[in-house]
């Protein structure tokens, strides 16, 4: 792929062949810059009749001719990368094992920081490519103090993606550009129609790109052989039922125990090693205290000490007060003013800086939670809060 032309600088667009990623690349072109179009091809190239290897909405065939007929629209030349054993080994085996043991994981944390911002972006510096950009809605700036670069929310908080990019390096910061992180969604979709863009009113995806449907029956179809039942037990040990598989089920969950019971129970644990799913009440879904593992800060720094942050356990909650305090590795306590309820392994844990929310400090991976009274700091009223359950 060549990608001189001049004195323009060039920028790798990368286009899933929705309206976001769309819009960047026409207002990458507005500002002057050569920009090359790329969509990842992640779905076989046959198209199987296998359910757990179909590909839907940003991972589909369809998708890509989307950002195909956007590209020849704004006139940038497009080229589709075939990124599927990669995306297997860094994305889907890795969601795969993360539910066998008994986590929940969150695939568009490893497509971005491994495939988006890390293999595409060395291929693009390959190519004489600057920088790269996408639709993602979240900003980039640097600190006038240090000279850092800071990843900030975007300004659409009803959109903002940032919990999804913690694992952002100051490298790949320095070479990456969002667009439409300035942008509400709205005017996102406005810039769209005045351009005629041809995705100018596709609907949105929301679901995991790689999964059709139920995320257990893709797990079925793909490992099923070694998905085991097992017995679902109470807090106090007492045996309620059976299962049909750990990896069915997930921290929280009410629905499908099958168990009688005069109030209802909750998934509250999940221990994959005795095949395990331990049920309990709504109470016993919250916790202050959640060990965090594989930290990375943005900045390039350990954690050290005590730090205090806003953070939050899943991309859809509010980021609320806490302690970060540093352990052993990579790892740290992180430790909240108030409970949180429904906290899973394997999810990410995000943290943003206390005195200026707009900025992501960084985060990691859930490992597990502490009994609540074993917490440090003050104790929370959460007691009209779990009546609701």
């Amino acid at each position: 792929m060549s990608t001189s032309a001049g004195d323009a600088e060039t920028v790798i667009a990368a286009m899933s062949g929705g309206v976001d990623s769309s819009v960047a690349a026409a207002l990458l072109l507005r500002e002057g810059f050569r920009v090359v179009g790329v969509t990842l091809r992640v779905w076989p190239s046959r198209r199987p009749a296998d359910p757990a290897r179909q590909f839907d909405s940003c991972c589909s065939p369809a998708a890509a001719d989307d950002a195909r007929a956007v590209a020849d629209h704004l006139g940038i030349p497009h080229y589709v990368l075939n990124y599927e054993a990669e995306f297997d080994r860094e994305v889907i085996r890795p969601f795969v094992d993360a539910y066998l043991k008994g986590e929940t994981p969150n695939p568009c944390l490893a497509c971005n920081s491994r495939l988006k911002f890390g293999s595409l972006r060395l291929r693009a510096t390959g190519w004489g490519a600057a920088r790269i950009a996408t639709g993602h809605y979240t900003r980039v700036d640097r600190d006038p103090a240090t000279g850092r670069y800071r990843l900030r929310r975007g300004a659409d908080r009803r959109k903002d993606q940032s919990y999804f990019l913690y694992e952002l390096t100051q490298e790949q910061l320095a070479a990456t550009l969002f667009p439409v992180g300035h942008l509400r969604k709205e005017d996102t979709r406005r810039i769209a129609r005045e351009l005629g863009l041809p995705v100018a009113e596709k609907e949105e995806s929301q679901e995991i790109c790689f999964v059709e449907g139920d995320y257990r029956e893709y797990l079925k179809h793909r490992v099923g052989e070694a998905i085991r039942p097992g017995i679902i037990r109470d807090t106090s040990g007492a045996v309620r039922g059976r299962h049909p598989g750990v990896p069915y089920f997930t921290i929280g969950q009410r629905r499908g125990l099958g168990i009688n019971n005069p109030s209802p129970l909750y998934v509250v644990a999940l221990d994959a090693a005795r095949c395990e799913v331990v049920v309990g009440d709504a109470w016993e879904l919250y916790t202050r205290e959640v060990e965090v593992g594989g930290v990375h800060l943005i900045s390039g720094e350990p954690v050290a000490g005590s730090i205090r942050v806003l953070a939050k356990v899943r991309y859809a909650q509010t980021a609320t007060p806490a302690t970060v305090d540093s352990m052993a590795g990579s790892r740290v306590r992180l430790c909240f003013d108030e409970s949180q309820r429904a906290v899973a392994p394997g999810q990410a844990a995000v943290f943003y800086d206390a005195e200026d929310s707009e900025v992501v400090l960084g985060g990691g991976t859930i490992l597990g939670c502490a009994p609540e009274t074993a917490c440090c700091g003050p104790q929370a009223n959460d007691s009209e809060e779990r009546n609701k359950e």
